[in-house]
């Protein structure tokens, strides 16, 4: 398996892990502080610390996979994974660090190294992009 194909599935299961993270965050919540199952904002406004913190890595996932995940399997349908090969283990390890930045903390110091991991994320995207469209 290519790298690219790596990564792809790699994020599609850390997508999947804070799914797993968030139900069992959510379970516990129910059956120890008295939460009805149904009264958890999708947003985690409704919850402190670790669960708002959960809730919104759990939401950074899925709502920037499509976008590499597009991006990944245009590469490997069209035979072009020698494009994003070289970076896909550096984009997989800047996505895990900036969930792992985001569940520690949403201090001022967190926020910019989390954003420093989303730049380098961006960074490679558009990389792959010009590299893609034959800019580069």
């Amino acid at each position: 398996m290519s790298p690219t194909a790596t990564v792809l599935l790699s994020l599609v299961a850390w997508t999947l892990l804070h799914v797993m993270a968030l139900g069992v965050f959510r379970s516990y919540m129910v059956m120890t502080a008295g939460r009805a199952a149904n009264s958890f904002a999708a947003t985690g406004d409704d919850l402190e610390g670790f669960g708002k913190r959960l809730t919104r890595v759990h939401a950074n996932c899925y709502e920037f996979l499509p976008i590499v995940g597009i991006v990944l399997l245009y590469a490997i349908a069209t035979g072009q994974t020698a494009m994003t090969d070289g970076l896909a283990y550096v984009f997989l390890g800047a996505r895990i660090a900036q969930s792992i930045t985001h569940i520690i903390s949403t201090s001022t110091t967190f926020v910019l190294i989390r954003f420093a991991f989303f730049a380098v994320q961006l960074a490679i995207l558009v990389i792959w992009l010009l590299k893609m469209f034959h800019l580069v």
